[in-house]
């Protein structure tokens, strides 16, 4: 009964729209004032536990090097190299969003971060050369779920410290099926411009690919150090954000473009956005150390197994569910609220938690498109002065290469597998 309406109470708080962080802590306050053997003492010392934890660092690095990227200019980098290489074929814009949001995604971590610097440079230079708005707009949302699935993703990071697994091993696995992600949105594009024959920019010469390629190598090499120092075992992940970090404020330095103006909004941006998430974090190390002490984790197995015995069941549940709460619920707070119940049950019927990581991720980002709440949707709307409905509209037949690739990650777990365990990493 405790455990019920705990439960209840986050929903309705959540439905008055209370902000997350709030609807996790006052009901977890509430038990621990109501239980005799609790003490408010307790409620500090938890909370602040899901915070020590050194995988959480690398939270608010990441989310600076975002931002510093954002700065320094080394979206229009990598944008005018993709241009230079493949403006002139039919519907290469198309092509070069998804492309320049792929290489962004190394140094980014954020779908939010990626839409936002994207938005503002290729959603306008697309409708310029006659694209469709709506072409322009959905392709620019679908493309930014490319991010969190590669390193730095920082849904990654979050989900790993919940559910106890190897940071590494989930970068790795989130690699295979990010590529999926653009071949299907390649292919979307194809289907969608090989009628439009005017959409094609002048072939550009060799000497301007050769240049805008090597503009656009310093920032690739953030990727490179990242996840080959990674890799290597030079540093951990954590430490690896404190490098890129470096890395691009000594980019931005070269460039010229960290002033006092641009230095200031990087810092002030990366404190609100890690000020936010982590005291979400925190009411939600409460939440769950109060979910864990009424057994909230057994009895969902317990549950669930009583309805099947069947892994592809679950999986189906497990998706459904998480569409649904991904388009109500922003994924850091969804991740820690579902992972410590689902996660156990995963385990019992024999998934891997870092499959089941891959999948539960990619399932929340399609819900950063998803309305009521849709973040990404009114990101999109912010920068490019454009009404929600009509970057609903734009992003609807993209549904269509997002889910495939969801379906595919969700019961192929060699997509998200394959590589973590070739290069070692437990799973």
């Amino acid at each position: 009964m405790v455990l019920l309406l705990m439960i209840l109470a986050l929903l309705v708080l959540l439905a008055l729209r209370v902000p997350v962080a709030f609807a996790l802590f006052i009901p977890s306050i509430l038990y621990i004032l109501i239980d005799p053997t609790a003490t408010p003492a307790l409620a500090v010392q938890q909370a602040s536990a899901g915070l020590f934890n050194f995988a959480i660092l690398a939270v608010p690095m990441f989310i600076l090097l975002g931002n510093l990227a954002n700065v320094s200019g080394a979206t229009d980098r990598l944008y005018d190299a993709a241009v230079s290489a493949i403006g002139h074929v039919r519907g290469s814009l198309g092509y070069v969003n998804i492309l320049t949001s792929f290489g962004f995604s190394w140094i980014s971590g954020a779908a939010i971060s990626d839409a936002a610097a994207m938005g503002r440079i290729q959603v306008p230079a697309m409708i310029r050369r006659g694209y469709p708005t709506g072409f322009s707009l959905g392709i620019t949302g679908a493309s930014s779920l490319i991010a969190p699935m590669l390193p730095p993703s920082i849904p990654a990071i979050i989900y790993a410290v919940t559910a106890g697994v190897s940071v590494g091993a989930l970068f790795m696995a989130g690699i295979v099926p990010a590529l999926v992600l653009v071949l299907a949105l390649v292919v979307t594009v194809w289907l969608m411009m090989r009628r439009h024959e005017g959409l094609r920019l002048e072939r550009a010469s060799w000497g301007r690919r050769g240049k805008d390629l090597l503009r656009a190598l310093p920032p690739a090499g953030a990727a490179v150090i990242i996840l080959g120092g990674i890799l290597t075992g030079v540093f951990t992940p954590t430490e690896a954000s404190a490098v890129g970090v470096a890395y691009v404020a000594i980019l931005a330095l070269c460039y010229r473009n960290l002033g006092w103006a641009n230095l200031r909004h990087a810092l002030v941006s990366s404190v609100e956005t890690t000020g936010g998430v982590l005291i979400i974090v925190g009411g939600a190390a409460l939440f769950g150390w109060v979910l864990a002490r009424e057994q909230a984790p057994q009895i969902a197995a317990e549950f669930i197994l009583g309805l099947t015995n069947q892994p592809l069941f679950f999986l189906i549940l497990a998706n459904v569910l998480l569409l649904i709460v991904g388009a109500v619920l922003e994924p850091t707070s969804a991740i820690l609220i579902l992972a410590p119940v689902l996660v156990p049950v995963a385990e019992a019927f024999g998934l891997s938690p870092v499959h089941f990581g891959v999948m539960m991720i990619f399932n929340l980002m399609i819900g950063l498109l998803t309305p009521p709440v849709g973040l990404v949707l009114f990101v999109l709307s912010s920068v490019t002065k454009k009404p929600v409905t009509t970057v609903i509209k734009g992003t609807v037949p993209f549904y269509v290469p997002m889910l495939a690739t969801l379906l595919l990650i969700a019961f192929v777990p060699a997509v998200s597998l394959w590589l973590p365990g070739a290069l070692g990493f437990a799973l």
